[in-house]
């Protein structure tokens, strides 16, 4: 039987890890949220982890008294985050929210824990340092993001063979189509209408301003090892082809499945077997037709920035990321409109000082210097 922990357990990714492991009968040796006392409290009486992990350290004490009658040790911050991430384990599911998910990851692959990740910032951000730590360790890094999944499968029977193009798929967002006119008065309310995924606040508006898609770029040419270059953004309404991936003589290969964060979950716990799912089955009659189409980089100007910021390279991948977290915590404050986060994320660009390869410090150094411009322009939550 498998042994898993799982950072971010009450979020979207986190509530559907824990529905493959019901289904597989997967031990979850811990368990963290960020301040969702009451959740992680149920999550632990039915899961009866060995740890449980409340990152806001205001609600420790509540999170104490609710498992006060349990064996459970109750850890906080930071510090009990990366406690977690070091348990000895078959595999560390990594689902937090931003940069939050970094030292995590570090400190899961020093214990020679494999890595299932879902947390994208962790590899924009931290690029090189991140992938080169976790081949100094020796563990696997599986991609959740149902498009690196997608292509990680498209590559599985692939060999030695190299790609000669990965075909980066996009739903194109609630405001496919919309001018930069229209886009000025989009609501929170309207943004956090995904036309197809059942998502968390912040990567559901990641998705409204494509921002999301440029950050999967960047993940993209970390997990691969290919250019910028070699990464086409195809806009695809039906979200059915997760991916796709193009190789020297013409054939392209590409992974089709429902729209359901299950199956690439599961994959990345139980690779390379794999096993019934509880996700429905595709039915291409069902489907009928699937279409393609180019994003619109002019107007949705995160992509732009993202593009941008991976072909700089160094560590302006990590200011763009930093900048856009920033700015969408004010949207969803309603403290600023939706296009100010993309002339945060475009403006960071111009306002950070350029390391070409950033050690640890230097990569959370730029994250608060990108915050801080954020916050200097807009103000805080």
């Amino acid at each position: 039987m498998k042994n898993i922990v799982i950072l971010g357990s009450t979020g979207s990714i986190g509530t559907q890890t824990l529905d493959v492991c019901r289904m597989h009968g997967i031990r979850v040796k811990a368990l963290s949220a960020a301040r969702n006392t009451a959740l992680l409290e149920q999550q632990a009486r039915e899961f009866l982890p060995e740890y449980v992990c409340i990152f806001d350290e205001t609600s420790y004490s509540d999170m104490k008294q609710r498992l006060a009658d349990t064996d459970i040790k109750v850890l906080c911050g930071m510090s009990g985050l990366c406690e977690l991430a070091s348990l000895k384990c078959d595999t560390v599911v990594n689902s937090v929210v931003g940069m939050v998910g970094l030292l995590p990851t570090l400190e899961a692959a020093k214990a020679g824990n494999d890595i299932a990740l879902a947390n994208k910032e962790t590899l924009v951000a931290g690029g090189a340092l991140v992938t080169d730590f976790v081949k100094q360790h020796g563990v696997k890094l599986l991609p959740i993001d149902s498009e690196h999944s997608a292509i990680f499968q498209c590559l599985m029977g692939a060999g030695n063979n190299r790609p000669s193009k990965i075909l980066l798929t996009a739903s194109g967002g609630p405001f496919y189509g919309k001018t930069a006119g229209e886009l000025k008065n989009v609501t929170l309310e309207q943004a956090l209408k995904h036309p197809n995924w059942s998502m968390g606040a912040k990567i559901t508006i990641d998705s409204a301003t494509l921002m999301n898609k440029g950050l999967e770029l960047i993940e993209a040419v970390r997990l691969f090892d290919v250019s910028p270059e070699q990464v086409e953004i195809v806009v695809h309404r039906q979200s059915i082809i997760h991916s796709a991936v193009e190789f020297e003589d013409g054939a392209v290969i590409a992974q089709l499945g429902t729209a359901d964060m299950r199956i690439p979950i599961q994959l990345a716990l139980t690779y390379p077997e794999r096993l019934p799912s509880p996700a429905k089955k595709l039915s291409l009659f069902d489907v009928g037709q699937l279409t393609f189409g180019r994003a619109d980089e002019e107007t949705f100007i995160c992509l732009a920035a993202a593009k941008k910021a991976i072909s700089m390279s160094g560590n302006a991948p990590c200011a763009v990321n930093a900048a856009n977290e920033a700015a969408v915590a004010l949207f969803l404050a309603r403290k600023i409109g939706f296009t100010d986060i993309g002339e945060a994320v475009c403006g960071v660009l111009d306002n950070f000082d350029y390391i070409a390869e950033p050690t640890l410090d230097e990569i959370m150094e730029t994250k608060s210097s990108a915050e801080e411009f954020v916050t200097g322009k807009y103000g805080r939550v």
